[in-house]
Order: C-alpha cells, then sequence, then structure tokens
C-alpha cells in the first residue's frame, strides 16, 4: 500500500475519527432542561409541546428562582441553629439529612438522591431552632433557590397550591420515618438490613457503610457483620 495513501476505514464507528459528513451531531440538551423535567416531576406536571399553557407558565416562572450549584462530597448545605434557607432539586447526587449531638452523635433520617426536591418541610426548620442538617454524601449537581421565594411563587398562581404541594412532601417524608422508627422498634438488625438491600439497592452501592449504619440504627461493627453474613449467604446460595 502506498504510503500516501489513507486507509479505508474499517467500519462505520471508525467514522468519528475522520468527521464524516454523515455522521450526525446531536447537540447536548441545555441544562435548564433538567431543571424543567425535574420540577414538572415534583409537582406532578406533564411537559408537552404546547408553551403557552398555565401550568408550562407555571414551571417556567418556578424554574427562574433556581440556579445550579456544583457541590463537593460532604459539604454542608444546611446546619442546626440556623434557618434552612433554601430549597434544591437534585440533578445528580445524594443528600444526606441528619441531626447531630452535642456529643457528636449523628441521627440519620433520609437520603434524597436524583429527582429529589429537598425544602424545610418542618415549620421550626425554617427558624433559629432548626435542629436538621443537609449534607452532600457524593459530589453533587444541584438546583438551588431561595426558600422564601420559590413558596411565594407558588402561592401566585392559585389558592391552596402551595397548602397542595407541601402536603404532598410533607405526608411522604413523615411516611418514610414513621415506617422505619416501627422497624427499628419491632424487627431485628438482620431483617432491617435485608429490606434495605431490597428497597434501596442505589444507596448501599453509593453511600459509605458508616451512614447507612446510622440510618439503619445500628452501630458501624454491627453493619459490617451484617454485610458480611449477607455476602457469605448468597455464596453459599451460588
Amino acid at each position: 500500500m502506498n504510503s500516501r495513501t489513507k486507509p479505508p476505514l474499517a467500519s462505520a464507528p471508525c467514522l468519528l475519527g475522520d468527521d464524516d459528513p454523515e455522521i450526525i451531531h446531536d447537540s447536548a440538551a441545555p441544562a435548564e432542561v433538567a431543571l424543567l423535567n425535574g420540577l414538572s416531576r415534583a409537582f406532578g406536571i406533564c411537559l408537552n409541546e404546547k408553551q403557552n399553557t398555565n401550568e408550562a407558565l407555571f414551571l417556567s416562572d418556578i424554574a427562574r428562582l433556581f440556579h445550579q450549584r456544583r457541590v463537593d462530597a460532604e459539604t454542608p448545605l444546611e446546619k442546626h441553629d440556623r434557618s434552612w434557607s433554601n430549597v434544591y432539586l437534585i440533578q445528580y447526587g445524594i443528600l444526606r439529612l441528619f441531626r447531630e449531638s452535642s456529643s457528636g452523635k449523628v441521627a440519620v433520617h433520609h437520603f434524597f438522591t436524583e429527582g429529589d426536591l429537598v425544602w424545610p418541610v418542618f415549620g421550626r426548620a425554617r427558624t433559629v431552632r432548626n435542629t436538621l442538617c443537609l449534607t452532600s454524601v457524593v459530589p453533587a449537581t444541584l438546583w438551588v433557590a431561595d426558600f422564601s421565594a420559590f413558596r411565594s411563587a407558588i402561592q401566585r398562581h392559585g389558592d391552596g397550591l402551595w397548602a397542595k404541594f407541601a402536603l404532598m412532601l410533607t405526608e411522604e417524608i413523615a411516611e418514610l420515618t414513621s415506617m422505619r422508627e416501627f422497624r427499628k422498634q419491632t424487627m431485628p438488625a438482620q431483617e432491617r438490613y435485608a429490606l434495605l438491600l431490597e428497597e434501596y439497592p442505589e444507596l448501599v452501592k453509593r453511600v459509605p457503610d458508616n451512614q447507612l449504619a446510622a440510618w439503619l440504627g445500628v452501630v458501624p461493627a454491627t453493619f459490617s457483620r451484617l454485610k458480611t453474613a449477607n455476602k457469605n449467604a448468597v455464596g453459599n446460595r451460588d
């Protein structure tokens, strides 16, 4: 083969190396699309091609309040003894909601993941008597808005809309929290660990064991034993 002759490309994917004109280059969707999609899920609104509907205008109005923020793992977002001031929509990552005693003992209440809207559902959290903390578990991409502006914007769009929205999310958090506390009181740690694997497989892969242990209500050593026992049981079945 002549050294000046360019060898033919072996297969279609190799055309990328030549920037062949037959290759269709799709542009990435703007970041704001992820924000609108997340808000539509949070409010139970189905987006469509119609841009002038009341629902589309509502989402557009709310979206203008948010700005994107990227944080590293273990970045404090909200702290106790300070008024919780923001609302967060998670585009990527995991956030941990917890309380910490003066002695340093931590009680993990909930983990929030992609698509979740996180805001101070309890009135006390919006005062200096706040006892809740919110921290990123892994590097995260968030959409952040001032909570007061967020609530006011929703209220402007209809009587009772905020109450309906707030009640829905408050009930969800309360139900999950009460169920977890019930399990702590009535189920042995081994059964709770099995449910953790069944109900939250992604968290088990992405959240450090010591945080999962606090969420499950056991000490890290007990969590390690549960994890080892489960691996052995799976290995024996195989």
